[in-house]
């Protein structure tokens, strides 16, 4: 009896890490951006827009759904229709970008581990606000020091900076939000 209690003891710390192994195996790594990646919001090529953008991984969905802007790429994870079994978020890491035009097909990071900058005079592709990502603190220094903004991290963004928008007038941020996120939504006419 002792030895099935010992050997037990022994066999189930092996169980439960072969649970985590194949858990993190589950985790896809980030895709390299291609001319067919159609951004989820504006029905465009992510690749015609400047500025980070962002894929994000959810176990009901087959494909990355793709975004031409890390904004939006927020605003995924926070709306009430979008899925919540997000397996994966990929932001581009703009410390490791040629520059603002081109910022890379493969330089990504889990936004979950990655620095913001928000609140700086730099708009996304789409015109809007934008939240710039970057995995080293210096680089994000740098960038807050050269456009304006202040560095916080993912759980930090402020869920007002990504559903509304200053960019169009005369809503409210809650009309905003069910219309979809900011940025990537045809602009009004007044």
């Amino acid at each position: 009896m002792r030895r099935r209690t010992i050997l037990l003891a022994l066999l189930v710390p092996l169980a439960l890490a072969g649970c985590n192994d194949k858990q993190a195996a589950k985790i896809p790594p980030p895709h390299r951006m291609t001319a067919e990646d159609i951004g989820h919001y504006c029905g465009m090529n992510v690749l015609e827009h400047p500025g980070p953008k962002g894929h994000i991984f959810a176990a009901s969905l087959i494909e990355p759904v793709w975004f031409s802007s890390v904004r939006d790429t927020i605003a995924f994870t926070m709306l009430p229709d979008e899925p919540k079994d997000i397996l994966a978020i990929y932001v581009s890491d703009m410390g490791k970008t040629p520059d603002w035009d081109k910022p890379g097909a493969d330089n990504w990071i889990e936004a979950r581990k990655a620095l913001f900058v928000i609140e700086s005079r730099v708009k996304s592709g789409m015109g809007g606000d934008e939240a710039v990502p970057f995995s080293d603190r210096a680089a994000a220094e740098k960038f807050a020091g050269e456009n304006g903004g202040r560095i916080v991290g993912f759980n930090e963004v402020p869920r007002d900076y990504v559903l509304a928008s200053a960019t169009i007038t005369g809503t409210a941020a809650a009309d905003e939000a069910a219309e979809g996120p900011p940025g990537e939504r045809p602009r009004r006419t007044p």
